[in-house]
């Protein structure tokens, strides 16, 4: 994984960072682009063809954040990452804003796999997998179909065994 340069960020001293897979930006980038073009033909209709002009204003404003946001799209799927521990799973993302949150295995009361159609096209899920506290919930997307399955499995075995020794 791709480590953010800056002396201030966070980080852990061992272990193994695994990335999500790069389709995840492919997938992204139609997402968000069939969108941007939605409101581009939205914006066009209503002031050529309606002459609504007012249309300018939100259309514009809508359409540079959806560019800004596939610009940097590449850069935030690079830094989402997770890392397997002795006791938890550590689950990173974020640029400016950066989350890092260490889940225990004995704490895992869900895992989940969810995928929508064009997850389903490029071979990609997302996980997520649920504490009793909301507030730790975590979703990890853009993993590998066969990883996803793999990584469930593996939280689940471990989930149950540290459960068994409380």
């Amino acid at each position: 994984m791709v480590e953010p340069r800056s002396p201030h960020r966070l980080v852990l001293e061992n272990g193994v960072w695994h990335q999500i897979s790069p389709k995840y930006v492919r997938v992204q980038l139609i997402s968000t682009g069939s969108f941007l073009l939605l409101v581009v033909a939205a914006m066009l209709v209503l002031t050529l063809g309606l002459q609504q002009w007012w249309a300018w204003i939100p259309g514009g404003v809508m359409t540079v954040i959806m560019v800004w946001t596939l610009a940097i799209l590449p850069r935030q799927a690079r830094a989402i990452g997770y890392q397997l521990r002795d006791d938890d799973l550590v689950f990173r993302r974020g640029i400016l804003w950066q989350r890092m949150v260490a889940v225990p295995y004995g704490r895992m009361q869900l895992v989940d796999i969810t995928h929508g159609p064009l997850d389903r096209g490029f071979g990609i899920a997302q996980l997520k997998f649920v504490t009793a506290a909301a507030s730790t919930g975590v979703v990890i997307p853009g993993l590998a179909q066969d990883a996803a399955e793999t990584l469930r499995d593996h939280l689940v075995a471990v989930a149950e065994s540290r459960r068994t020794g409380l």
